[in-house]
């Protein structure tokens, strides 16, 4: 969601900043965040007092930073494509189970982010609509009490848990759905790890000073292998140029024809179901 969704990552950069002045500490630099990204929020939190050191409490820490965040976060706008995106994918309910092969079907959606409830909540105070594709009981956020401490991104986890929901929900008779037939959209590195560790395509669409921190690395990027999750289960990573990820710089104009997707005509009338 962030970074992806919602422009809320400059906002971050800004909570954090400001902290980080009031304690004489050098603004948060690119190579530091790229590594805070897509994570769970207590484990981004140890990362940043690693590097920081900030003479506070991390009790402190927090009081501050949420404070800040309550008064930032209802600013954050939708990144470019985003609305349109997400309101063509929902559009795909129309599509009927019994409709002839060949045709459109239905796209199933899940939100996986690592922000946690009372931050899901701030962030989106202004767009409920625009959130109100993901059906409550297919959100999954970063204090769901059925990922488990230290399975958050990169590891596969949320993504896994996102599917679980969608087929938990499926209609009667629909037939589940493979993680090899799922796609990921991610702008983190940590979070493309993720999506490639549980089996999934992924679209990457990071913020244009990531991509510029990471410049020439973009197939490990792509193939899962930055080693945000260590050396354990490689055999889950993919190869360089093996065509299930790829990078774009926003989501306006999504090929969707690459994907499957076929997108039916604005006026058309949905199913409810």
């Amino acid at each position: 969601m962030d970074g992806l969704l919602l422009d809320t990552e400059d906002i971050y950069t800004l909570c954090l900043n400001i902290i980080l002045e009031k304690y004489g500490r050098p603004n948060l630099p690119w190579s530091i965040k790229a590594r805070l990204q897509g994570r769970p929020g207590p484990d981004a939190n140890a990362l940043l007092h690693e590097w920081a050191k900030l003479p506070i409490s991390e009790a402190e820490y927090l009081a501050q930073y949420s404070a800040l965040q309550l008064k930032h976060f209802p600013e954050a706008k939708p990144l470019p494509g985003v609305e349109e995106l997400l309101a063509n994918l929902d559009r795909t309910r129309c599509f009927k189970k019994s409709k002839a092969s060949g045709s459109g079907h239905r796209v199933h959606i899940a939100l996986a982010t690592s922000s946690n409830s009372a931050n899901f909540a701030v962030k989106t105070t202004n767009w409920t609509e625009l959130f109100s594709v993901f059906e409550s009981h297919r959100r999954v956020l970063g204090d769901d009490p059925r990922i488990e401490r230290g399975r958050g991104k990169p590891m596969p986890d949320i993504y896994l848990l996102a599917l679980k929901t969608i087929n938990d929900s499926l209609p009667e008779g629909e037939t589940p759905i493979k993680p090899e037939e799922c796609l990921v959209f991610e702008d983190s590195v940590p979070g493309v790890e993720a999506g490639r560790r549980a089996g999934m395509r992924v679209v990457w669409a990071p913020h244009p000073m990531l991509k510029k921190e990471y410049e020439g690395r973009e197939k490990d990027i792509l193939a899962g292998h930055m080693g945000e999750a260590g050396s354990i289960d490689l055999h889950q990573l993919g190869q360089h140029d093996d065509g299930w990820a790829d990078y774009y710089p926003d989501l306006a104009n999504f090929p969707y024809d690459k994907y499957g997707i076929v997108v039916p005509p604005t006026d058309v009338e949905l199913d409810p179901q």
